[in-house]
């Protein structure tokens, strides 16, 4: 940050992300399950580590999820993945989530035609 800028105030802060692992401390049984299962969820498979990582950033980026968006940059990053395919990513994840909004008006459109009839 430049010299003489202030930070914005947000709920969201970055280093709170380095304290997920607390989210374990009252309940350390569904913590380590959660975690087996994100490993798993996040081992090669039939999808490469890259691809997964490209596929969590657009997903964080779709839920708009400040700390996933921030952890899966860097995960992409350190897989080799550029930012013009982030960006990318970005566009389809909102595209489609753009898309799931707009097909609800179908919903509106079966409500009026009933209430016409």
């Amino acid at each position: 940050m430049q010299e003489g800028t202030k930070a914005m105030e947000t709920y969201y802060n970055p280093e709170d992300l380095d304290k997920f692992s607390t989210m374990g401390e009252e309940a350390p049984e569904l913590w380590d399950l959660y975690m087996a299962y994100y490993g798993k969820v996040f081992a090669e498979g039939a999808l490469t580590a890259r691809e997964k990582a490209l596929i969590a950033l657009a997903v964080a980026g779709a839920v708009q999820c400040p700390y996933c968006i921030d952890s899966y940059t860097q995960s992409c990053l350190e897989k080799g993945v550029t930012e013009e395919q982030m960006t990318e990513a970005f566009h389809v994840a909102n595209a489609i989530r753009g898309g799931a909004a707009l097909v609800h008006g179908v919903q509106m459109k079966n409500v009026v035609k009933q209430l016409e009839m």
